[in-house]
């Protein structure tokens, strides 16, 4: 198989929940994790740099949590013609997100994952 040219070097963890601030306060009592409040979101950094991010909304079961590898060059359109090339269901187009662009895909076994790359990122390689 393959590689995308794209150098992947992070990841994030997002998580689909009912209550940003029940989940705020589940994390910093139950796991000693604070969550930092931006813009519709909570954020956690942990010393690793692999990032949880929660969204409040509904999640479809099977697709929360979701992992997310961070597109570090860029070229998520590049990243979504190879994965087709080689057969990968792609589950969204290129879609804009908040800061920048993703790319949902499933692996081997069905599981969904994703490609994400910042806003000041070329999105061909």
């Amino acid at each position: 198989m393959s590689k995308t040219k794209s150098k992947v070097s992070t990841i994030a963890i997002i998580f689909m929940v009912q209550s940003l601030e029940r989940t705020a306060k589940f994390y910093a009592e139950a796991v000693g994790l604070s969550l930092v409040k931006k813009e519709g979101y909570l954020i956690a950094t942990l010393p690793n740099g692999a990032e949880l991010l929660f969204f409040e909304g509904e999640a479809v079961r099977g697709t929360s949590p979701q992992v997310v590898f961070g597109l570090d060059d860029g070229g998520i359109d590049t990243a979504a013609e190879a994965l087709a090339a080689q057969g990968v269901q792609l589950l969204t187009p290129v879609t804009e997100a908040p800061g920048g662009w993703s790319l949902e895909f499933k692996d081997p076994d069905g599981h969904p994952i994703a490609f994400f790359q910042d806003q000041s990122l070329p999105r061909k390689r």
